[in-house]
């Protein structure tokens, strides 16, 4: 069961589109028995990332996720803030982060050392992957559509980068490690290109 995650962030009906597009019949839930039992998870979100960790926490959902993610190895994908939550932490708040990925989640000003850059980086913006297990069979001219203030920093990223994309500076545009990914951009935004993407995640990401 291919479970997208309620948590009171976010317009998912986009998110819900794109899967039935690409093949999957998901479920929005935020109820953690019926997480605790997906056998794929996607985490979208748009808001900011205290918030986002409180509602985990307050509604049950985080020790569901752990176990479905780190326990059963369910394949999970954070979507823009989903993605940021994978990571360690974030300037945009003082809440510790899933920690899931080995990363930090900083204000694009500060990565870019352009203190009037503008922000939000909004519309479309090429990704230039670096291993190809959610980019394959998609054109060097790819683009995905953003709109964030904040991104994971590359030099915290480690070896999970999986495409970069420039806004001021370079940010990781997309993580991953295992059966455990992310993406700051929205592939349910991005056309065929997010089509592709989901795809490939289904595919090269396996539930167990």
């Amino acid at each position: 069961m291919t479970v997208v995650v309620d948590y009171d962030l976010g317009n998912v009906g986009s998110v819900l589109n794109m899967l039935k597009k690409a093949g999957l019949q998901a479920r929005l839930s935020g109820d953690p028995e019926v997480i605790r039992s997906a056998t794929r998870l996607f985490l979208p979100g748009v808001g900011s990332f205290d918030t986002g960790m409180a509602n985990l926490n307050r509604l049950g959902i985080r020790p569901a996720l752990e176990e479905a993610v780190l326990e059963r190895k369910v394949p999970i994908l954070g979507i823009c803030l989903g993605f940021q939550l994978l990571t360690k932490s974030s300037e945009e708040g003082v809440q510790p982060g899933l920690g899931w990925l080995d990363a930090e989640t900083v204000a694009l000003r500060n990565l870019s050392g352009i203190p009037d850059l503008r922000v939000p980086h909004m519309g479309w913006s090429r990704a230039f992957p670096r291993n190809p297990s959610l980019f394959a069979g998609l054109e060097d001219d790819a683009r995905f559509y953003f709109v964030h203030t904040f991104a994971v920093k590359e030099e915290t990223c480690r070896d999970t980068v999986l495409a970069t994309t420039e806004y001021g500076g370079r940010f990781v545009s997309s993580a991953g490690k295992g059966h455990i990914a992310g993406t700051q951009f929205h592939p349910e935004k991005s056309h065929r290109y997010g089509l592709t993407l989901l795809q490939n995640f289904v595919a090269n990401f396996p539930c167990p």
